[in-house]
């Protein structure tokens, strides 16, 4: 699997398909996260193959959707318990990230563990996702964000319209070398 840009969250709905036996088989639905849908259905027979003892040639999809968040509007605390197989063997593990969204917190689980363990997306499984409260939150990564009294200064900005637009300066090359402290 590549996870390119942001990952979706899907719903995706299964089940054996009927035969003469069992006319109504039982239904599963599980929760994906996938950059598509057709990557997210190969990951729910992927699983099911895993815990059932069924696969896509004996089995059938009943619905694919995509979940969608409503309030996305200010940032959130998310943790997510995983479980991924690296050289030396497989771990769980707990992350905490903060975003607008879930999906968007996935993403950046993808990012981190690629960077911090040189872990491929195929071996990453997520096992449960939340939201959580500021006062529950566990990694002093995400605890320095959450005070009343966090500032973010812009030190040694370069003014946008100096450098390099060639819109709005008249020449590329300039004799003065740019103000970058607006104390």
């Amino acid at each position: 699997m590549t996870v390119a840009g942001i990952m979706r969250q899907y719903q995706v709905v299964g089940r054996k398909a009927p035969t003469g036996d069992s006319p109504n088989p039982e239904a599963y639905r599980m929760i994906i996260f996938a950059p598509n849908a057709v990557i997210a259905k190969s990951k729910f027979w992927y699983y099911m193959h895993q815990f059932r003892k069924m696969k896509k040639t004996t089995g059938e999809i009943l619905d694919c959707v995509e979940i969608l968040e409503k309030d996305t509007g200010f940032v959130k605390n998310y943790a997510i318990w995983l479980r991924y197989s690296s050289r030396s063997g497989t771990h769980n593990m707990y992350r905490e990230f903060r975003d607008v969204k879930l999906t968007g917190a996935v993403s950046q689980l993808y990012d981190e563990m690629a960077g911090r363990h040189r872990c491929r997306p195929r071996s990453i499984q997520i096992i449960r996702t939340g939201i959580i409260a500021n006062e529950d939150l566990k990694r002093p990564n995400g605890m320095q964000f959450v005070s009343d009294d966090v500032k973010f200064p812009l030190p040694h900005r370069v003014a946008s319209g100096k450098r390099g637009q060639k819109a709005l300066s008249s020449s590329t090359f300039t004799t003065v070398r740019p103000t970058t402290f607006f104390g």
